[in-house]
């Protein structure tokens, strides 16, 4: 019977534990899967809005710089999932290596191709001497380093969160099996089903008795309160960084408006690039500079998704600023997970307004032995459970937690350092303030950068400090009405004064 009953606490007990956990777990999971899909979607639409530059404005480009084009964001979608070595500055760079050829013969001198054959510059020596120094000509101005960059702050902020959702589920994974002890078995049992012995089916155990034996059941679990409470941290700085101003949409989607400037810059400098170029790959031109086209700059905006209902990734274009709000607002409930885990399974066994308990001896009215606190050397005074060391699995998965947000921070500089968003735990709302709470001007297109720690402060002190400003201007405001009000009184009296 005793066996039976062991099996059946243990059980039940893993059960409960994986119940609680199965949101927490699912929570990040699901957003896991919801980011790198919209990452996907704006890479996909980024793409196409580049190559429709091409395919209406430099349609002599296109067959020839279409491959190109594909290997860039080929190569930005593997950076952000985190596959390969890649630098995504030099994955840009290599881009303009191989447009640079293209522009120069086709656009700027478009004589050039037609005199050396349309397709020979990919393997003659003008060709590889156009892309070995291009960066050294720099045909394209500021706009190749301008939009590396861009691209590889924006990024490495998204692959950053990728992966540390997912070192979010193996942390899951691994605590939602953890083993209890034989102690911790055999006083579940003692607080489960030893009042059966008497007949008592029905009675429930004490809330201190119940926070006494799973708290020293969980006790190395609990340990992971801190680490977990600044991985959550982190994951909120980090989803800001992405999606709190749009960071990693506009970079994306100015690619196009990148590119379209940068060969801009080459046609309005044709004359200069030409020479240059003579000199350098030792290729006279035979054409004359007024052959060059001029084009005044424009300034290129990505359409919005409701113009370009049938573009894939069209839909995904906003879809960041959501998941930011929604996943920062679910996460920080799950700031202190670990430590009130006892507390969330002792809730579930409780009665409601019973006036006795079971005491794990008796019948009592409450429960009179000390209830310690959390954590291993907590228990060293639970009367309930002898608890003789910390779990060597679970103190591996917390000095690994501990190690990865260090790392975060060494990587990702002002990530972390706070203790969340909106400590209030506002339920849809992380309590910060972007471009569709309209705090900011909705047609700027610079890309914010990184978060520094003077930033980090700041954000925290507005966060916290929210109703603030607006109690203080009310109070100011009422302050310069009295102050008026008694001011025309003093002025009236002071001009009716013969007269009374």
């Amino acid at each position: 019977m005793e066996e039976s009953y062991r099996a059946a606490v243990l059980r039940d007990t893993t059960q409960n534990i994986r119940s609680y956990s199965f949101e927490l777990k699912y929570l990040i999971s699901a957003h896991a899967a919801a980011f790198q899909d919209t990452f996907q979607s704006l890479i996909t639409f980024s793409q196409n809005h580049l190559t429709s530059l091409f395919e209406t404005t430099y349609s002599s480009l296109m067959s020839s710089i279409s491959p190109h084009i594909a290997c860039l964001f080929t190569d930005l979608s593997r950076f952000l999932q985190g596959t390969g070595n890649i630098s995504v500055e030099a994955a840009v760079h290599c881009f303009f290596d191989s447009l640079f050829p293209l522009v120069h013969t086709r656009i700027v001198n478009p004589g050039i191709a037609g005199s050396i054959g349309e397709d020979s510059y990919n393997g003659n020596q003008l060709g590889d001497c156009l892309r070995m120094t291009r960066q050294d000509v720099n045909p394209f101005g500021p706009h190749p380093k301008a939009m590396a960059d861009t691209l590889a702050s924006a990024l490495r902020a998204g692959r950053v969160l990728s992966l540390t959702l997912g070192v979010g589920l193996e942390v899951m994974n691994v605590t939602e099996t953890a083993e209890l002890s034989k102690e911790c078995t055999r006083a579940l049992v003692r607080m489960h089903y030893c009042s059966h012995c008497r007949g008592l089916t029905l009675i429930r155990a004490c809330s201190g008795y119940c926070l006494n034996v799973m708290r020293g059941c969980l006790a190395s679990l609990s340990e992971l309160h801190n680490p977990w409470r600044q991985y959550v941290t982190v994951l909120q700085d980090l989803t800001h960084i992405v999606a709190g101003a749009h960071n990693l949409e506009l970079a994306l989607l100015g690619i196009r408006g990148q590119v379209e400037e940068a060969i801009l810059y080459a046609q309005l400098h044709g004359p200069r690039l030409t020479a240059t170029v003579d000199k350098v790959c030792g290729h006279s031109s035979n054409v004359s500079s007024t052959t060059v086209r001029t084009f005044p700059p424009t300034s290129v905006t990505p359409p919005p998704a409701n113009s370009s209902p049938d573009v894939p990734g069209a839909d995904k274009i906003g879809m960041l600023a959501h998941l930011y709000r929604e996943f920062t607002g679910y996460i920080s409930r799950y700031k202190s997970f670990f430590s009130i885990l006892p507390e969330t399974l002792c809730e579930g066994e409780m009665g409601i307004d019973e006036l006795t308990c079971w005491s794990g001896d008796d019948v009592v009215k409450s429960y009179t032995a000390r209830v310690v606190g959390n954590g291993v050397h907590a228990q060293r005074q639970n009367p309930e459970v002898r608890v003789r060391s910390a779990d060597p699995v679970l103190m591996d998965v917390k000095n690994r937690l501990e190690l990865f947000n260090m790392e975060i921070q060494e990587v990702m500089p002002g990530v972390g350092h706070r203790e969340s968003w909106d400590e209030r735990g506002s339920g849809e709302s992380s309590g910060e303030c972007d471009d569709e709470d309209g705090c900011e001007g909705s047609g700027e297109s610079v890309v914010s950068p990184p978060l520094t720690e003077a930033d980090v402060s700041k954000n925290a002190v507005k966060v916290s400090f929210h109703d603030s400003p607006i109690t203080e201007n009310k109070s100011s405001s009422d302050a310069s009405l009295s102050m008026t009000s008694f001011i025309i009184i003093i002025l009236a009296l002071v001009l009716h004064w013969p007269f009374i």
